[in-house]
């Protein structure tokens, strides 16, 4: 067994981070970030000798909050420039989930490569408490029979259908209350089967930062569950006037992507109408269309998650949900 990784929190406060790092670690996308910062200069970083910005601690921390008021309904405009504890009061007193001041989360790693650059990499992975790694699915060999994790975190670079009984019983004998499985190359069909398993799968990243989020979204499930193909999608959050109306608020912002996601769920919705009346000449093709109508639909609740989010961010004002 390989112990790797342990680090106190008090250590955090003596690391920046890079804007990419920094917006992982507090929930946010990159280009959100960057868009904050430039129309609210939030954060009041440092810059290093090569112009890039620089995040301590405490700012992530403070990031952190920021994202988890706007997800609750919070104009971002509002809350830029409050301390971060009139945040805090804001968000109930409760310490931030996704700023880095939070507890490690506890994983085992399977794949010695990925443990190495886990251990080669603690400014990006201070997050991760890895309790153990192994080289291949050998639970008696490499597994304390007393060990729990949080997270299994599964390294395959080729990923096939023979993994999916190896992983559940790793996951067993860890009571792993999430799986996160990376890949470099797998046939879809696998990918399917596994994230049916409640798993959250996905490429190998090409920066270590990305695994934080990635075990965080795995514990909070945050990832996209497997739908039933007799499943039906909800029906449309919004309907063709109030996208209109968001096409055209968006002209008088710097960005256009909540026009550009207001065009596409136009696009997508008509889809959806359309494939439901598309005639068909057989049974197997009434088939095709019925999950190209599913399909659809699965895809216009994503975009309108997306634009909800974008929205809050964009102080776009939207309809209530219909009860």
């Amino acid at each position: 067994m390989d112990t790797i990784l342990k680090q106190s929190q008090d250590n955090a406060n003596d690391l920046t981070y890079r804007s990419g790092v920094a917006a992982r670690l507090a929930g946010l996308s990159v280009e959100t970030l960057r868009v904050w910062e430039r129309r609210y200069d939030l954060s009041g970083t440092r810059r290093s000798a090569s112009g890039q910005r620089l995040y301590t601690a405490d700012q992530v921390q403070r990031l952190g909050l920021l994202k988890q008021l706007v997800d609750r309904g919070h104009p971002i405009g509002q809350l830029a420039h409050l301390s971060t504890d009139d945040l805090r009061a804001l968000g109930g007193g409760s310490a931030p989930r996704d700023g880095v001041l939070v507890r490690p989360i506890d994983v085992v790693v399977i794949g010695l490569g990925l443990a190495r650059r886990i251990a080669a990499s603690p400014h990006d992975t201070l997050l991760l408490n890895v309790q153990a790694s192994c080289s291949r699915f050998e639970p008696a060999d490499c597994l304390g029979p007393d060990l729990r994790t949080e997270v299994l975190l599964v390294e395959l670079s080729e990923l096939d259908e023979h993994a999916i009984p190896m992983i559940q019983a790793a996951s067993d004998a860890l009571h792993a209350a999430a799986v996160v499985v990376l890949y470099r190359f797998s046939p879809s069909a696998t990918i399917r089967a596994l994230r049916a398993q409640g798993w959250l799968v996905a490429r190998v990243p090409s920066e270590m930062g990305e695994l934080v989020p990635l075990c965080r979204q795995a514990l909070e499930g945050q990832h996209l569950p497997a739908r039933a193909a007799d499943a039906p999608p909800a029906g449309p959050r919004f309907d063709e006037e109030t996208l209109a109306g968001i096409t055209g608020a968006s002209s008088a912002l710097a960005c256009e992507c909540p026009r550009h996601m207001a065009e596409l769920l136009l696009m997508v919705g008509s889809f959806e109408r359309y494939s439901a009346q598309c005639a068909s000449r057989n049974s197997a093709d009434a088939q095709v269309h019925l999950d190209l109508h599913q399909s659809a639909g699965q895809a216009r609740m994503i975009l309108e998650a997306a634009l909800e989010r974008l929205a809050r961010t964009e102080g776009i004002p939207l309809p209530p949900p219909a009860r």
